[in-house]
């Protein structure tokens, strides 16, 4: 059984604040498993490598004995969470909330441990609460209070519209630390001001407040700005092996040991020691990284074939052996509608675009009008998108 220290030492790593680092150790000097609580939105369906830096420290817990709860917001997240915004969140439906969900459920697994995890909805609660529990509810904090958020603070002084209802969020998220009587919550730093509340609740409710852990937000591809879908700047861990090692591969040589830090269990300081000393490439180091991420998720075998690929469409400068084809019965195409059919575009808006950004040439030939149309060579003709996506298209 591991000691106290040991256990700090593994959940410490990559974390961002410990609140409080003296009662985390109390807490974790108690007879039982620890109640371990973090909160998903499901605002979006697709789970991308910033999310498993959260995840990957639910997992940290999991080993070391304790009890995850992977909590699904599909109450709040038709509120919307305010954190780090200028501006009210677009509401979703009950619709989206729920096919969202089902995409995230789906994905988790990859990273948590099935059969150690408790996957729970705070519409099971929330929607309970009815006019007196929210009465109750929104008794126990203040405007005030709410007001030393930075976000509804500048807001509030460029007067700018606040909703009660974004008032009403970190109220409902520290309520769901009431009711699951978390002793440890996650989130990210933008989320220290939920947490908090959720502190603070638990107190007014009687209940032993929990400790909060925030870990650090991870830095897209651009090495910049945080990880988003919207800003095309991340890696879905859905995403196929060889489109996940090529964009690793595009990330900063400074950028890596943050990847290594938050997205590894590796001991990668005697790496990087010999990277300093010249003694090892920083590309080795980078290639290392990128087989360890893609093993994660889609297996030795596939990671070890997209670094082949990476090696033989970038290093080499040539095709990859294994490209899909895809048959056309027409002996003339329209470039968006052949980018279509290939799947490397979702729609017509999507294929144009690509086509402004110069990220699409067929058989070596970079196509810059969206009208035009494309005969295919004898023996059938290589499309390209982006840098990593390849296809042959043939004629049925």
């Amino acid at each position: 059984m591991m000691t106290i220290n040991e256990q700090l030492k593994i959940i410490e790593r990559g974390t961002e604040e410990v609140i409080d680092l003296e009662e985390l150790k109390k807490k974790l000097s108690k007879d039982r498993p620890l109640v371990i609580k973090a909160g998903f939105d499901p605002s979006a369906p697709d789970i991308h490598l910033g999310h498993t830096v959260l995840l990957r420290k639910m997992r940290h817990f999991q080993t070391l004995g304790h009890d995850v709860n992977f909590l699904i917001g599909d109450f709040t997240g038709r509120i919307g969470d305010p954190s780090g915004k200028s501006k009210e969140r677009p509401h979703l439906s009950a619709k989206e909330v729920a096919l969202n969900a089902k995409t995230y459920k789906k994905q988790i697994f990859k990273i948590l441990d099935k059969s150690k995890t408790k996957v729970l909805f705070n519409s099971k609660w929330c929607e309970k609460l009815g006019t007196e529990g929210i009465f109750d509810l929104t008794s126990r904090y203040t405007v005030a209070r709410m007001l030393e958020r930075d976000d509804f603070l500048n807001r509030y002084k460029n007067n700018m519209p606040i909703s009660i209802m974004e008032f009403l969020y970190p109220l409902f998220q520290g309520y769901d630390s009431v009711v699951m009587k978390a002793d440890v919550e996650l989130g990210g730093t933008d989320q220290k001001f939920n947490l908090l509340v959720g502190r603070d609740l638990q107190r007014n409710y009687g209940e032993e407040p929990q400790v909060i852990i925030t870990m650090p937000i991870l830095e897209g591809l651009d090495g910049v700005q945080k990880m988003s879908k919207s800003l095309n700047n991340y890696v879905g861990i859905d995403e196929a092996p060889e489109e996940m090692f090529g964009k690793l591969m595009s990330i900063s040589d400074e950028a890596m040991w943050r990847y290594y830090e938050l997205l590894t269990d590796i001991d990668y300081h005697p790496l990087k020691r010999d990277v300093e000393k010249g003694i090892q490439h920083p590309k080795e180091a980078k290639v290392f990284l990128a087989k360890n991420i893609v093993t994660e998720y889609h297996g030795l075998d596939a990671a070890e074939k997209a670094r082949l690929h990476f090696d033989t469409v970038f290093a080499k400068k040539g095709l990859p052996e294994d490209m899909p084809e895809v048959r056309i019965s027409e002996v003339m195409v329209n470039i968006i509608d052949l980018i279509i059919k290939a799947e490397f575009a979702s729609s017509t808006s999507e294929a144009r675009r690509l086509i402004s950004q110069k990220a699409v040439s067929v058989d070596g030939i970079k196509i810059v009008d969206v009208r035009e149309n494309i005969s295919l060579s004898k023996n059938g003709s290589i499309l390209k998108v982006g840098k990593r996506k390849f296809c042959k298209i043939v004629k049925k």
